[in-house]
């Protein structure tokens, strides 16, 4: 069995306790082991608070003013994506014709012990199997999504068969 969800929220800090709040009942009802639970939870709020403080100029377009959580347990294992109508990452490119690529984010250690912030992504790539940041197409906007491989409690209502 699989379940998704998709939430449009506003850029509010807010709005990163309900995310995170829904991730937490969707997997603890369907039987995922809490540590697993724990792990997805931190992530996805380390995504959000970026989309929240960096995903676009709320003073001039509604539509910046919003990000989008989309989350899918399927079988074995969970994703969860995180997009915002931001400025997305910054790219570099090899040439003309080569598509962009997002920089890849700063690792926990090379950030000051005493920094306010920059350890989100370096986070998420820690808690997660595989991450993938990069930029929509397009319009712009940051994407950050994430992958993890599930393990059920015993019994576990929705476990892969």
């Amino acid at each position: 069995m699989s379940i998704w969800w998709s939430l449009h929220l506003r850029r509010e800090a807010a709005s990163v306790p309900l995310a995170r709040r829904l991730l937490l009942g969707t997997m603890e009802t369907a039987g995922v082991d809490p540590d697993i639970c724990f792990d997805l939870s931190v992530a996805l709020s380390e995504a959000c608070a970026n989309a929240v403080e960096h995903g676009g100029d709320t003073d001039h377009d509604d539509s910046r003013g919003a990000y989008r959580v989309t989350a899918y347990l399927d079988g074995e294992k969970c994703r969860i994506e995180v997009t915002d109508s931001g400025p997305g990452f910054p790219t570099t490119q090899a040439g003309p014709a080569a598509p962009e690529t997002a920089r890849r984010p700063v690792p926990v250690a090379a950030v000051p012990y005493d920094a306010e912030s920059g350890r989100g992504l370096s986070l998420i790539e820690e808690l997660a199997d595989h991450v993938t940041i990069g930029n929509k197409p397009g319009r712009g906007g940051a994407v950050v999504s994430f992958d993890k491989i599930l393990k059920w409690q015993k019994g576990a209502p929705l476990m892969a068969v």
